[in-house]
């Protein structure tokens, strides 16, 4: 899998958004944030420079630095929102969606527009912490993926 550029941000590989609001995680990424686990995956609005949303799970989330918003937003915690409904906090908007075992999330079709996506776009599998993979629909490093000449992977 490719850094788009010396000391750049590592890239997993890129996933489509299907007609049905399913989108497919990278192997890689799958298991190195054991992301399927746990049956369901906790979502949460990507940075302005980079759009899309991130992913990370439960197991990650709680004990690390940014656990304060499974306090704040305990129907997230506790998943007793429907999935892919979005919960405002401190700029960010927090939900979850059910994952397979194989790594396939499956958003709501009124989870898309408010995240700003669409079916048919294709989003940037970029690590981004130890705790969250983001999946980028925007800015400069996915200007850099459409210009990088090596193979990026499509889920």
């Amino acid at each position: 899998m490719p850094q788009l550029n010396k000391g750049g941000k590592f890239v997993f590989g890129q996933s489509l958004i299907h007609p049905d609001g399913s989108i497919r995680l990278p192997p890689q990424a799958l298991a190195e944030y054991q992301l399927a686990s746990e049956g369901r995956v906790l979502i949460f609005t990507g940075s302005r420079s980079t759009g899309g949303f991130c992913v990370t799970r439960h197991g990650l989330l709680a004990p690390s630095k940014l656990g304060h918003i499974l306090c704040a937003l305990p129907q997230l915690a506790d998943y007793q929102l429907p999935p892919g409904q979005l919960l405002p906090y401190k700029g960010r908007a927090y939900g979850w969606a059910p994952v397979t075992a194989g790594g396939c999330i499956q958003l709501p079709p009124n989870t898309l527009p408010a995240l700003q996506l669409v079916p048919g776009m294709s989003l940037l599998c970029i690590r981004s912490s130890n705790i969250a993979i983001t999946l980028g629909a925007k800015g400069p490093l996915l200007a850099r993926a459409q210009q990088y000449t090596g193979a990026i992977p499509q889920y």
